[in-house]
């Protein structure tokens, strides 16, 4: 059974069609990346997986772990299995980091090994992401979703913004949160990962990825022989050569 499984979604936020009609199947263990240019409904398909408010679900299904998840609220997907890490993580003053950390698992133990990872130990004290740099935020956002411990991890351009000592850092966190050390057969985690520079996939093996313009997705394919197709040709010859049937079942 697919982990999770989109069946002609279509969405709209601001009165406005955004996703015309997404099918996607993602299997457990399996990692997904996401190309495409601005403003083709990447971060909107995976507010809409997650619940995020603003975003209409008009028709289509989303099955998570054989569910329909598309009236569940946010909470209940997020507890479910379900987690995001976003593109430009929000500042909040008031709340200590460690604080949230101990709210999302008591466990003390895992906090202290993950944090120390991702070099975030000396900012536990801290407000959350209040007064980080760019790579800081980004390694805050993964260290809470290896707190989670979701079996869907959802990533908007976890490289956005972020220098190459840092991608370093958060790409081994999430190795360790994707379980890629363990023979294939036995991970149980996934990921969708939007990807704009590709640079992920010199960290993080993915299965496979998929092309979205304008609120479809075109095809799907290698990750490595796709990105490389759009440094060489750009988007124009995705629409060319890559069919949307070709992307059922991978």
């Amino acid at each position: 059974m697919a982990l999770l499984d989109i069946k002609g979604l279509k969405v709209s936020s601001g009165g406005k069609g955004i996703l015309k009609g997404i099918n996607l199947t993602l299997e457990e263990g399996k990692t997904a990346v996401i190309f495409g240019p601005n403003g083709s409904g990447k971060s909107t398909l995976l507010a809409s997986i997650v619940g995020l408010p603003g975003y209409k679900i008009t028709e289509g299904e989303i099955f998570f772990k054989g569910k329909d998840i598309k009236n569940v609220p946010i909470d209940e997907r997020a507890r479910s299995g379900i987690g995001i890490g976003f593109q430009y993580p929000p500042a909040v003053k008031g709340i200590r980091l460690e604080t949230l950390l101990s709210t999302i698992r008591h466990d003390k133990e895992s906090m202290n090994r993950y944090s120390k990872m991702l070099n975030m130990d000396t900012y536990m004290e801290r407000d959350i992401n209040v007064g980080f740099s760019g790579g800081e935020r980004k390694r805050s956002e993964i260290l809470q979703l290896m707190m989670q411990m979701p079996e869907l991890l959802l990533l908007d351009e976890p490289e956005s913004g972020v220098d190459i000592e840092n991608i370093s850092i958060i790409a081994e966190a999430l190795k360790t949160s994707l379980e890629k050390d363990k023979p294939i057969t036995m991970r149980k985690r996934s990921a969708i990962i939007i990807t704009h520079t590709g640079f992920i996939l010199d960290y993080i093996q993915a299965d496979v990825a998929y092309v979205m313009i304008d609120g479809r997705i075109l095809g799907c394919g290698s990750p490595n022989e796709i990105f490389e197709e759009i440094k060489a040709k750009g988007y124009k010859q995705c629409k060319k050569c890559l069919k949307e049937d070709l992307c059922r079942g991978m």
